[in-house]
């Protein structure tokens, strides 16, 4: 734990560069570049990244408490493993607060969200055509996010990302699951007309039949 004059001298620099840092261990754990219970060692990604050892102390324990890292008693940090069973827990909470969010989005959509939305579809529509999971994936990705930025629920968007984050894995061993993207499509095209057509009754029950389905699938999984 830093010192008292150790966080008396950081400054607004200092305070984003660990935040950006942050970021990045974020993303490389995400991306797969740390693996499941690999260990984290300061001095490695003090090097890695050219950021101090207080830095990555700071960071490695806001994943920590994102649930994307855990703390090993005298042997320092490393990527926590999310189990099946867990992801499958991840995903009920988060049918409630996605199917909120989907209710709220459909009632805040504007005429230039409509707009957006149909291309959205469209994009999705051509990806899973053309076999492109990869771009179906990211797709996927960035409806979410807008559903969350139309809702302007603060709260549930804020413990959204962190469900995501300890789930993502799994999400993207689900995005390359045999079919798995002939189904799904569908459900997220009924989202996005349930949006479009301002419905918001229709949004929050594509919702969860969407996640319902995703339980289905990982409960499936090894």
């Amino acid at each position: 734990m830093a010192d008292a004059s150790e966080v008396a001298v950081i400054g607004p620099g200092e305070a984003l560069a660990r935040t950006d840092l942050t970021r990045q261990i974020r993303e490389a754990i995400l991306g797969g570049q740390f693996a499941p219970h690999q260990r984290l060692i300061e001095a490695d990604i003090s090097e890695r990244y050219d950021a101090s050892r207080a830095a990555v102390r700071t960071a490695l324990l806001n994943l920590a408490n994102e649930g994307l890292v855990e703390r090993l008693p005298n042997r320092g940090a490393r990527v926590r493993a999310i189990s099946i069973d867990e992801a499958v827990e991840i995903v009920e909470v988060r049918i409630g607060l996605e199917t909120l969010c989907a209710r709220k989005a459909a009632e805040n959509v504007t005429d230039a969200d409509v707009a957006e939305l149909r291309g959205l579809k469209k994009e999705i529509e051509n990806a899973v055509e053309s076999g492109n999971l990869m771009e179906y994936a990211r797709l996927n990705q960035d409806m979410d996010r807008r559903i969350r930025d139309l809702s302007r629920h603060a709260t549930a968007t804020q413990l959204l990302e962190r469900l995501r984050a300890q789930s993502a894995r799994h999400q993207f061993r689900l995005a390359f699951h045999p079919g798995r993207a002939a189904q799904s499509a569908p459900e997220h095209i009924a989202i996005i007309d349930a949006m479009i057509a301002r419905d918001p009754e229709a949004a929050e029950a594509a919702t969860r039949a969407h996640l319902e389905g995703i339980v289905h699938v990982l409960r499936g999984m090894d």
